[in-house]
């Protein structure tokens, strides 16, 4: 396998596998002393500066217009992915294992699927809808509705419907007049809902809760540098360097990761409640990932 795609595509793959799996920890050790809405109002709106200084003034600029559609558009798409998307994650890690966030955000492949077919009427593959099954199934387990579940179930709720937004948002980019290139609507994407975060954060008294201890600036440092630069800029060159279905194995993958470092890093438990959903919901995940057909949207999920 290696020498079918190169040195360099695995190097990449495995950066992607686990820089996003550890952005779960490193989230779960932010919000600690931070406050959830704060710091992924920081985190967008340095990632997004930044990202546009670098992109804006390189390449091919034309479809690049940044007007009154395209800040709308970010508005919208950055609003569902960075506050109902990143935000509401960030505030459930706050009782929910960051083995168990990545688990439960992993199945917005499943989520997409659905929408795509009751929204825009894609048909999908028999092994997709057994897999969208199978990913609700262990759903259901994790959830465990009629029994005394260890997972705290509001929390967990939260971050289901957060990767539903985060679902929806990509769908809606593929519509949305957002800049064409991708590191381009990344950044505008990423500042708009920074502000909306920012916003947030002011009304709801975040700014005074904040303490800024050496633990939680640098988790934050993490996500910013390591999960937003680091695993974005490996992301996007693998999409250019290597076939769509081995790179779009990050779905099912990085939840696999980021149980693993829970467990070794942060003491999480691994009971046979949580390894028998992770189960069903990587397997249904690979299932819809693996017949999912190639539809351009504008900006793909980031880690």
């Amino acid at each position: 396998m290696t020498a079918r795609h190169g040195v360099r595509v695995w190097l990449a793959l495995v950066t992607v596998y686990v820089v996003w799996g550890s952005t779960f920890i490193a989230l779960a050790i932010t919000v600690r002393d931070l406050p959830p809405f704060l710091a992924m109002a920081l985190r967008h709106l340095v990632a997004g500066g930044i990202l546009l200084a670098i992109a804006l003034p390189r390449g091919d600029t034309r479809g690049d217009r940044v007007g009154r559609p395209q800040i709308v558009a970010a508005f919208v798409f950055g609003g569902l992915l960075f506050v109902t998307g990143h935000g509401a994650l960030a505030w459930a890690q706050q009782t929910v294992p960051a083995g168990v966030a990545a688990l439960l955000v992993g199945t917005i492949p499943i989520w997409m699927a659905l929408f795509d077919r009751l929204g825009f009427g894609h048909r999908l593959d028999v092994s997709a809808y057994f897999g969208i099954v199978l990913g609700f199934v262990g759903l259901a387990f994790l959830f465990d509705p009629f029994g005394e579940s260890s997972i705290d179930r509001l929390g967990a709720l939260v971050i289901v419907l957060s990767a539903m937004c985060w679902a929806a948002g990509s769908l809606y980019s593929r519509g949305a007049p957002l800049p064409r290139r991708p590191l381009v609507s990344a950044g505008l994407a990423s500042m708009c809902g920074g502000l909306l975060l920012a916003g947030y954060a002011t009304v709801s008294g975040e700014l005074g809760e904040a303490v800024w201890t050496q633990e939680a600036v640098l988790a934050l440092g993490y996500l910013i540098v390591v999960g937003s630069f680091v695993g974005f800029t490996a992301y996007v060159w693998l999409l250019r360097s290597a076939p769509t279905s081995l790179v779009s194995t990050y779905a099912y993958v990085n939840p696999v990761i980021a149980l693993g470092l829970g467990a070794l890093l942060a003491g999480e438990s691994l009971t046979a409640q949580v390894l028998v959903a992770a189960a069903a919901v990587v397997f249904g995940v690979s299932l819809v990932v693996s017949t999912e057909r190639p539809r351009g949207a504008k900006v793909e999920p980031v880690g």
